[in-house]
């Protein structure tokens, strides 16, 4: 009876001349174009796996937040683990109507478990699978500067970062849920493991089904993941042009792909693979390829001129480091700038000296300038007319919709006052947070403002990008650099103005990549809404009390002058974070990238980013024969090597090969292989490494069992970090004479 109502209605909206089917090729081979609105979808089974989905997820990836290798464990490991739980209750819940009115009706088992309950155990399981960003103000305070810092405003800090997300999704969710142009790629792996998971498929002539090749490749990828994480460990980097001569700081830093430019570097795990690029699998080929011709002309042109030819003094630091230097070599000590009222110390800084950035690390900030601009201009100048179009038929009724957006509009619409409701209320929380806990989070009520106007002016033109790409330009250089020069010298200030500004609009495009989830599924605007809003709140909760509990537990947690060398518990992420705030908001911009600091020439990537997608549009007017001149994406390819450091080499030399693999000789040459089985293989790697990792740390990792040999060295590269200036001295390198 579900089908016969599913394909009813997909005839009633085929029969409406006023739609459009799908735009996008990938959509059109991998969403299901029809929908039951019988099938109900809040249920008892939702709420109790969701919410254990949900508590689970943000509790393991908060414990392995400050590991040396941090891990994200994916919504996809729990979309896989629910599905024989759902069927179990659904076969032992009792069917008994326990309340009936004419408005609402009562069962712990309405109907058997369906695709839809899934789609929003789901959208819990995503709520607890995206970090908590505020985490590190938390982190940087407490263990880093060795503040005091009390729960309850971290607690408000983190809920007010998270939740103020949902009013900037509510006013652009008409510009980047509901055009077919907007498809969202990374969502396309979730609908095809969606499929495979609850249709009944025959065997493919020559093939296999997609269930059973899920299984296939869950199992490879969980017995595989055994190598990497724990038996041979040198397969994350395997860096053999290292070998070549071991005692040659220039061969290493050639070939180190985690410590230098990783020529020939490659890492058979998937963990390195889609650690910081996401997944290879759902990118489109052009993003990829933008995001390949980014990387190599960052890392192998424009670093090595920088560095051999000594700018900035840069042979007087490694050629690949997100630490800060003083101008011998020596690593700075932040914490003897810092004055008892959490400000800079501007006699001690004056004595110490300015800081340093290797050269990588400079010009990464530069980049970040650059995608800002390009972002845009690129908006403006190739997005711009299909804005007003889409504006001016917000306000038609004669308007052309996909298929999609035709068999969503049987469901209730959210009200956009519920958005404006919970953007008013947050955003006064946030204000007497900032305003009654000044002391601790040093941020003044018109800094709080200032974040929500960034936000709320990237999140279209970042959205866009994001929901075309599968690439997102991130805001937290801007928004570092805004506050930094206008309220310098507030470390805390800083890093709170960056997630309001930055993770918010980041959140908003989380809630709006779910929306679209739920537009392909077919799912209830308004059920979504709540298991957002829901799953929100519980996650924020559980990572913020899990940080409290390892930092309480866990002696000397990230500091790895006092950590033993081999701990587990560095926190490179959270270094890179209190990095940023030491350059932005303790030091500020001025003293290093204004006319008091040494880095000023970075600010004309400003001019160069905004111009770049200027002279790609001006190409592709004057030579509109030349198809491939429109796939130059800017945006994307300034900001491949946003995430350098931590990413590294290795993990952008992996995650390109992939790529091309998939994205272009499979879906080119083989597009019903791609179709069937592409997502699917993307959904099972990750659910197999999530699960051995897991279940390595629970059985070897947390006992601190471990296994000393050759493979279980690193890449072997030691001599990748060092510098090459002359008389520089730093422990376990060569001195240049």
């Amino acid at each position: 009876m579900a089908s016969e109502i599913s394909e009813v209605h997909a005839m009633e909206v085929e029969g409406n001349n006023n739609y459009e089917v799908c735009c996008v090729k990938q959509v059109d081979l991998t969403v299901p174009k029809t929908d039951d609105p019988s099938m109900p979808c809040v249920t008892f089974r939702m709420w109790v796996l969701g919410v254990l989905s949900c508590v689970i997820l943000s509790f393991v990836n908060q414990f392995f937040w400050y590991r040396t290798q941090p891990l994200t464990i994916t919504a996809i490991s729990a979309q896989i683990a629910v599905v024989p739980l759902g069927h179990l209750m659904a076969r032992i819940l009792p069917h008994r109507v326990f309340f009936k009115s004419s408005l609402f009706e009562f069962s712990m088992n309405p109907a058997p478990f369906n695709i839809k309950e899934h789609v929003l155990i789901t959208i819990f399981a995503n709520s607890g699978a995206g970090t908590v960003y505020a985490t590190h103000i938390l982190t940087a305070v407490k263990l880093l500067y060795k503040r005091k810092l009390a729960f309850f405003p971290a607690f408000l800090v983190m809920l007010t970062t998270q939740v103020l997300g949902f009013g900037w999704a509510g006013l652009f969710r008409k510009y980047l849920v509901e055009p077919g142009e907007m498809w969202w790629p990374t969502n396309l792996v979730q609908v095809s493991l969606f499929s495979a998971l609850h249709e009944k498929e025959k065997r493919p002539k020559g093939g296999m089904s997609r269930n059973k090749f899920f299984v296939l490749v869950l199992a490879s990828g969980f017995a595989y993941y055994v190598l990497p994480g724990y038996l041979f460990t040198m397969l994350t980097s395997i860096s053999w042009v290292c070998w070549l001569d071991p005692k040659s700081v220039l061969v290493q830093q050639l070939g180190s792909g985690m410590k230098g430019l990783g020529i020939g570097s490659i890492g058979l795990d998937w963990s390195t693979i889609s650690a910081y690029l996401a997944s290879p699998l759902a990118s489109p080929w052009f993003a990829t390829a933008n995001v390949a011709v980014g990387y190599c002309l960052f890392m192998y042109m424009l670093i090595p001129i920088g560095y051999w030819f000594n700018f900035y003094k840069a042979k007087n630091f490694p050629i690949y480091s997100q630490d800060l230097f003083m101008a011998n070599g020596e690593k700075y000590d932040i914490l003897s700038i810092v004055d008892s009222h959490f400000h800079l110390d501007r006699d001690a800084y004056a004595k110490n000296g300015s800081i340093h950035l290797c050269f990588l690390f400079a010009v990464t900030y530069g980049i970040g300038f650059a995608t800002l601009s390009a972002t845009l201009v690129h908006v403006i100048l190739f997005n711009g007319s299909d804005l007003w179009r889409q504006t001016r038929s917000a306000f038609s009724d004669d308007k052309k919709i996909d298929i999609h957006t035709k068999l969503m509009k049987v469901y209730d619409a959210v009200p956009m006052w519920w958005f404006w409701v919970i953007l008013v209320v947050n955003i006064a929380a946030i204000i007497f947070a900032c305003q009654y806990y000044n002391e601790s989070l040093q941020l003044p009520w018109w800094g709080v403002l200032l974040a929500c106007g960034i936000a709320v002016t990237f999140t279209l033109p970042i959205g866009i990008i994001y929901a075309t790409t599968n690439q997102q330009p991130g805001l937290n250089i801007i928004t570092e650099y805004v506050i930094g020069y206008i309220y310098p010298e507030r470390p805390v200030a800083n890093m709170c103005f960056k997630v309001y500004g930055y993770i918010s609009m980041s959140q908003a495009l989380s809630f709006l990549a779910d929306f679209k989830l739920g537009h392909y599924m077919k799912i209830p605007p308004r059920a979504m809404f709540m298991a957002q809003v829901v799953g929100t709140v519980l996650a924020v909760l559980v990572y913020t009390v899990t940080a409290w509990w390892l930092m309480a537990e866990i002696p000397n947690l990230c500091d790895t002058n006092l950590l033993p060398s081999d701990s587990p518990w560095t926190c490179p992420m959270d270094h890179v974070f209190f990095d940023a705030s030491v350059i932005w908001g303790l030091v500020g911009p001025r003293r290093i990238f204004g006319d008091l600091g040494e880095y000023g020439k970075v600010n004309w990537f400003f001019l160069g980013g905004a111009i770049a997608p200027l002279l790609v549009w001006l190409a592709h007017k004057l030579f509109p024969g030349q198809k491939w001149i429109k796939h130059i994406h800017m945006p994307v390819l300034l900001g491949s090597t946003a995430m350098m450091p931590p990413a590294s080499a290795v993990n952008f030399n992996s995650w390109i090969f992939l790529g091309f693999i998939s994205g272009f000789i499979v879906f080119r040459f083989r597009p019903e292989l791609w179709k069937r089985y592409n997502y699917i293989l993307s959904g099972g790697l990750d659910a197999g490494t999530s699960f051995m990792t897991v279940l390595l740390f629970l059985a070897l990792g947390s006992k601190n069992i471990g296994l000393e040999w050759w493979g279980n060295k690193g890449e072997g590269c030691p001599l990748a970090s060092c510098p090459t200036a002359r008389g520089v001295k730093v422990d376990g390198c060569p001195v240049v004479n």
